[in-house]
């Protein structure tokens, strides 16, 4: 299947998150990386040139773009820094995307034009401590109470826990082990008995920042619960369908970076009286490198272009996911190798591409998930 798309727009929209990317992040990249500093000054801007809502519809206050729009901003904001790559991301397909897809019109009315503007930084929880790729098994508890439900528990590695305005919370409202016990909540900052902390110091993706949040006797109306009881499992992994676009294009976008950055070197870098690029192992390498880029964005534009069309994406969702996050850790390995002794510093952007790569094999939902995910769907083949 080919996707189709407007060039001329694509174009504009490319231009525009490059010379954002370019303006913004660049000049500032190394600074937030060594102090793993949230810059969430930067995050109000993204949010005044509508990248914190793009695919939220203009009457929520959004952009109202497509995911070949989003795929794009990704990968030309991922190309620069893949920390705030991965922040627009969450923010976007993760809590203001559940709040679009399943709450109702009131709680859509309330949230989306907040978080669309980004005068609100949403968060998401599922991972709990105990329950990573084993979702279903989480242990934070609702427990109805009248009107309100009380919520106990914690969630681990989650994006803008401590600087985030709002979270959608899953949460434990029937037995453990049941996938149909498990419900979606809005908890706002500020709600007593929920509090966030324990900033993770990571890898890579430093600037984004990763931490806990903590229910203690957390009471929250009913009217907080989206959808209906027992719906918050089957929401979360419908979501993720999309999600795996999002991190798919941050990839691509990590991936890119990483080869323009030794494509230029290789260009520039002479031994033995030669450009290294003319030494066939090298301009190989990158003649490789490029290869799997085109593949992966296309991959990614198809998966983009059914979720436009409103068709199930799963099984093209994952291998987008799986195949772009894993040649970003291999092209963004091997431009630390073509960069040699330069590559390992922090002088050149190498270093910090094959740091930021990783975590895409691994956040929303590991390569051995894709790979369940897509051997589950391709067995309905035969």
């Amino acid at each position: 299947m080919l996707y189709v798309s407007s060039d001329e727009q694509l174009a504009m929209i490319k231009e525009t998150a490059r010379d954002f990317a370019h303006l913004h992040i660049k000049p500032f990249i190394m600074e937030w990386d060594e102090s793993q500093k949230f810059p969430i000054e930067l995050f109000k801007k993204l949010g005044d040139q509508g990248f914190m809502g793009i695919l939220i519809p203009e009457n929520y206050g959004g952009s109202g773009m497509g995911y070949q729009a989003y795929i794009t901003i990704l990968d030309e904001i991922s190309k620069v820094c893949g920390s705030i790559g991965l922040s627009v991301a969450a923010h976007n397909s993760l809590c203001s995307n559940h709040i679009l897809s399943f709450a109702n019109e009131e709680q859509k009315q309330k949230y989306l034009p907040k978080l669309a503007s980004a005068e609100w930084i949403g968060a998401w929880g599922l991972t709990e401590t105990e329950s990573g790729s084993d979702a279903g098994g989480l242990s934070t508890t609702a427990v109805s109470d009248g009107d309100y439900f009380i919520l106990n528990g914690s969630k681990m590695f989650i994006t803008h826990a401590i600087s985030g305005d709002v979270a959608v919370v899953m949460a434990r409202t029937g037995e453990k082990g049941d996938k149909r016990g498990i419900s979606a909540f809005i908890v706002e900052k500020g709600t007593a008995g929920f509090s966030a902390g324990g900033k993770i110091n990571k890898l890579g993706m430093r600037a984004s920042e990763t931490g806990s949040l903590f229910f203690d006797q957390c009471r929250i109306h009913k009217d907080q619960l989206i959808g209906e009881i027992g719906d918050g499992f089957v929401q979360a992994l419908k979501l993720l369908d999309g999600g795996r676009i999002s991190i798919a294009a941050l990839s691509l976008g990590i991936a890119r970076g990483a080869y323009e950055c030794a494509l230029k070197y290789a260009n520039e870098r002479e031994q033995f009286k030669t450009k290294i690029f003319d030494f066939q192992a090298v301009g190989f390498n990158l003649a490789d490198m490029a290869t799997k880029i085109n593949a992966a964005e296309l991959l990614i534009r198809q998966a983009g272009s059914l979720k436009d069309n409103h068709q199930k994406v799963t099984k093209e969702g994952a291998m987008a996911k799986l195949y772009a996050s894993e040649i970003a850790v291999e092209i963004s390995n091997d431009a630390v190798q073509i960069l040699g002794g330069y590559g390992f510093t922090k002088d050149f952007p190498a270093e910090k591409f094959f740091r930021d790569a990783k975590l895409c094999t691994i956040g929303e939902g590991t390569s051995s998930i894709q790979r369940m995910v897509i051997a589950r769907e391709i067995k309905k083949d035969v």
